[in-house]
C-alpha cells in the first residue's frame, strides 16, 4: 500500500496543537489503496513530545538534538517510506480533501513533481483570512516561482508550507535548506528550478497565526533576512543554470 509521508517538526509550545493536526489527518479521505504515515520529529531531545502523541500506529516518532524546524524535517525524511512527502507544521491544519488532491495530481501526471495549494491564515479567534493574489489553478512551469520571487520583494506566489513533493525529488535536493527559517521556501524554489509543479485553488492549509510560531521571531524579518534570502536565491539560480530537469524514476502507484 503506497503512503504519503507527512513530515511534522515539533518544538516548544507547538506541541499543544498536535492533537488538532492529527484530527485533520483523520478527516482526510484518501484514494483507494493509499494511506498516510505521520513522521513527527521532536526538534531537541527534551522528551516532551512522545507522551503528547495520540495512539495511532501510523505515527512514527523521532527526536534529535535541536537544529531548527528544517533540520528536524530533514531528519524525519530518513524514516519516510512513501513515494510522496507532505509538509505539515505542528500548529497547522489540513482541510478535508487536501491529501486526495495532492495524490491525484502527482499520480495522474508524472511530469508534475510537486504541488501547492491555497492557504487561509487561521487567526487566534478562529476566523480565517485569505490571500488575494493566488495564481490560477494549474501547472507551474520551471522558473516561474523564482521569477515571481525576484519581482515581488522575495515573496513567492504560492505558500511553501503547502508543499507535497515526490520523495525522490526531496532527497535529490538534500531535503529542506538548513536555515533558521525559510528552509521550506528554499525547497520550493529549488524544486521550481528543476521541475514542474501544480497549484490547487482549493484551500489546502489553515496556517495558524499565534505569538509562539517560528516566523513570529524578530530575527525572521530583520537581523538575518537578507542573508537568508540571498542564499536561497543564489541556490535557485545555480540550479537553474545547470539545466537539470528532474524526471521521476517511476510514477507512484495509484
Amino acid at each position: 500500500m503506497p503512503v504519503v509521508s507527512i513530515v511534522t517538526p515539533v518544538f516548544g509550545a507547538s506541541v499543544n496543537y498536535l492533537t488538532e493536526a492529527h484530527h485533520s489527518l483523520l478527516a482526510q479521505d484518501l484514494p483507494a489503496g493509499w494511506d498516510w504515515e505521520w513522521l513527527v520529529q521532536e526538534d531537541g531531545d527534551g522528551g516532551t513530545v512522545r507522551d503528547r502523541l495520540p495512539d495511532d500506529p501510523r505515527i512514527r516518532f523521532g527526536a534529535a538534538r535541536h537544529g531548527g524546524p528544517h533540520v528536524a524535517r530533514t531528519m524525519a525524511l530518513a524514516r519516510a517510506r512513501g513515494p510522496l512527502v507532505k509538509n505539515l507544521d505542528a500548529d497547522d491544519v489540513l482541510p478535508p480533501g487536501t491529501l486526495a488532491r495532492d495524490i491525484h495530481t502527482l499520480t495522474a501526471d508524472p511530469d508534475v513533481a510537486w504541488t501547492t495549494s491555497r492557504v487561509l491564515d487561521l487567526l487566534p479567534d478562529g476566523s480565517t483570512v485569505g490571500f488575494d493574489a493566488d495564481p490560477p489553478q494549474g501547472r507551474i512551469e520551471r522558473g516561474a516561482v523564482i521569477a515571481h520571487w525576484k519581482r515581488h520583494d522575495h515573496r513567492p506566489q504560492v505558500h511553501p508550507a503547502t508543499l507535497c513533493l515526490r520523495t525522490e525529488l526531496v532527497l535529490a535536493l538534500g531535503g529542506w535548506m538548513a536555515l533558521p527559517a525559510s528552509g521550506d521556501t528554499g525547497l520550493l524554489l529549488a524544486a521550481n528550478a528543476v521541475s514542474t509543479g501544480y497549484f490547487h485553488a482549493e484551500v489546502g492549509l489553515l496556517y495558524r497565526k499565534w505569538p509562539g510560531q517560528h516566523t513570529a521571531h524578530v530575527a525572521h524579518s530583520h537581523h538575518e533576512r537578507d542573508e537568508r534570502i540571498g542564499v536561497i536565491e543564489r541556490r535557485a539560480d545555480a540550479m537553474l543554470a545547470t539545466g537539470w530537469h528532474f524526471q521521476s524514476s517511476a510514477q507512484p502507484a495509484g
